[in-house]
């Protein structure tokens, strides 16, 4: 079973994290590139501009944004699969900028990875 874990950028690095990959489209404002300690800034496996400015407008449609950025997941399989070799490895970490802990695209991948690291 696939261990995935997310965290937000500002959280401390542990070394419990394993390979930390940061998932946002963009870089976050006031980070240092070298303060992630990151393996890989994975922008492809970021949610779409357009998907993300409408999550932002309409966070209560958490279960329409899933279905939403799984469907362009699906469509884009080179986005995500350096980030499912490593998670069959070992401990994977998806870093995010988002506030909310539970509805962030961090942790919608870390769903969806999980299944297909699975064999789900």
């Amino acid at each position: 079973m696939a261990n995935i874990r997310t965290k937000r950028v500002w959280d401390p690095h542990e070394s419990a994290d394993g390979a930390r990959f940061l998932v946002d489209g963009r870089w976050p404002p006031g980070v240092r590139h070298d303060s992630l300690r990151i393996v890989l800034w994975v922008r492809d496996a970021a949610p779409g501009r357009k998907l993300m400015k409408w999550f932002r407008r309409n966070p209560d449609q958490w279960p329409a944004f899933k279905e939403k950025y799984f469907g362009e997941l699906d469509g884009n399989p080179s986005g995500w699969e350096p980030i499912a070799r490593q998670a069959r490895l070992g401990t994977v970490t998806l870093i995010y900028s988002m506030r909310d802990r539970r509805h962030n695209n961090a942790t919608a991948l870390a769903e969806y990875l999980s299944a297909r690291v699975s064999g789900g």
